[in-house]
């Protein structure tokens, strides 16, 4: 036995220095989310605590909370990182460069996913198209575009260049094009050559006969410092899916009588990699509910709340300086134009995922039209009060408090009342960094084309926006005078 204690300390050395639970991470798209769960379970049934954090983003949020240390690793394909990430020109390339920001590809998964264009048959066949090529000239076609697909180095703009297609596009999200399609609403979109879709869609995937795109073959992203224990069960994977059995699973995944869960636990029983034992009882409808909702107003109330107490404090502080007034209003609007999944990016680098940088972000999107509403509000004042105030011997301090805020508080209750309303439907974009609340399940739906799971989101925040307007209604009759209301 002592012959065989260092052996077995020596064994156990990895797992036991990793306490910390690994964080798998997936975009938003489907065959994402299952590649996410097969990883976590595996590790799981090792030994190893992990936890998916599902539909995390696109290919940027993702890789900037792995830079930031926020996940240990998510699903990637190699010329999405040799592209669109790093930009590099050459394969030989990828690896140093990977090295020196503390990033590694662990082993490869067994198949390509390349990006493909995909058109209604009956289009492609009555034009005679058959390849990217055949689309020069081709200008009445509607094209609509995943988001980040028309914004990639290697997506639209470089192949449009590349084959010379002068074709307008619109944006879609991916999970809806199918739908699209199905409804002949476009002709063409981009597709993942694995998508589940693909295998029942009436469609022709038009040839890359020009060899634009690179190869994508999937393999786990990973920072420098992953755990020997963490690429040990991961390398099990190895070379282990082939392109017909990730379609498959992603087929699998969009039925309605399964779940994501299921999916990855029949690919690791049935490669012998865990037994069958996966426990298929998942929350109930209203439970999980329950704990978005409680989420969605955790992140809006507080927001709101911090928002308030700063904008109407930098009202009082700088409403006596017009020059000053404009500058604050003018830094706010800055905030606006920043779109919400942008903003939300760029909070990762400065606080990670989760819950904090989804509060920051609606915190000033709610100052706008907190401070607006306050500004105004004091300023159309009638002069006249000011002077029965000030001939009373009120101080600027009596005048604000006793005068001018009472006056004013029907515009500033409703100013709040607005943030908190544009909050409660901003808020579902926070699913992208790992925030949860009521976008969790649109997130999941839009990536699974599910229309009930969006469903779950959508109407309880409506129905959260339609009850905090009421409340801010009860409020303003009970703090403003009725004549002020009138």
């Amino acid at each position: 036995m002592r012959r065989w204690l260092p052996t077995l300390i020596l064994w156990l050395m990895p797992v036991l220095a990793y306490s910390a639970p690994v964080v798998v991470a997936s975009k938003n798209f489907t065959e994402s989310y299952v590649l996410a769960e097969v990883a976590t379970l595996l590790l799981n049934a090792r030994g190893i605590e992990a936890r998916h954090q599902r539909g995390l983003g696109g290919t940027k949020i993702c890789f900037d909370a792995l830079r930031a240390g926020e996940i240990t690793l998510y699903p990637e394909y190699s010329g999405t990182i040799r592209t669109a990430i790093l930009d590099l020109g050459d394969e030989s390339e990828l690896s140093p460069a990977l090295s020196a920001i503390d990033l590694e590809m662990l082993s490869p998964l067994g198949f390509n996913n390349t990006y493909v264009l995909a058109m209604r048959r009956e289009i492609a066949n009555a034009r005679g198209i058959q390849a990217i090529s055949d689309l020069r000239g081709q200008r009445d076609l509607r094209i609509a575009l995943s988001h980040e697909f028309r914004a990639r180095n290697d997506g639209w703009p470089a192949l449009a260049a590349h084959y010379r297609l002068p074709l307008a596009t619109v944006g879609i999200e991916h999970g809806l094009a199918y739908q699209a399609l199905a409804a002949t609403d476009i002709d063409i979109t981009d597709a993942y050559s694995t998508d589940g879709e693909l295998a029942t869609a009436d469609l022709v995937l038009l040839a890359d006969d020009q060899q634009f795109f690179p190869a994508y073959d999937a393999v786990w992203l990973a920072r420098g410092d992953t755990p020997a224990a963490v690429r040990a069960v991961l390398a099990e994977l190895a070379n282990s899916i082939d392109e017909s059995a990730m379609q498959r699973m992603n087929a699998a995944a969009l039925q309605k009588d399964t779940t994501i869960e299921r999916v990855a636990a029949d690919f690791l029983s049935a490669r012998g990699l865990t037994d069958n034992s996966f426990d298929n009882t998942a929350p109930t409808l209203w439970s999980t509910l329950l704990d978005n909702t409680l989420r969605h107003i955790l992140l809006t109330s507080v927001a709101v709340a911090l928002a308030a107490i700063a904008g109407l404090a930098a009202t009082v502080v700088v409403q006596p300086f017009p020059d000053a007034a404009r500058a604050l209003l003018s830094v706010c609007s800055l905030f606006q134009t920043i779109p919400s999944i942008a903003l939300l990016a760029l909070m990762i680098p400065l606080f990670g995922i989760g819950i904090i940088p989804a509060m920051v972000a609606l915190f000033l999107y709610a100052l706008l039209p907190i401070i607006r509403a306050s500004l105004t509000a004091i300023d159309a004042i009638e002069p006249v009060h000011r002077t029965v105030a000030e001939s009373l011997g009120m101080t600027d301090a009596q005048q604000r408090r006793y005068v001018l805020i009472p006056l004013a508080m029907p515009h500033i209750l409703s100013g709040l009342r607005t943030a908190a309303v544009i909050s409660i439907g901003t808020a579902t974009l926070a699913a992208f960094v790992g925030a949860g609340g009521l976008g969790q399940p649109i997130v999941t739906g839009l990536a699974l084309n599910d229309t009930q799971l969006i469903l779950q989101g959508a109407i309880p925040a409506a129905g959260l926006a339609i009850l905090t307007d009421l409340a801010f209604d009860a409020l303003e009759r009970r703090l403003v005078p009725a004549h002020l209301r009138r």
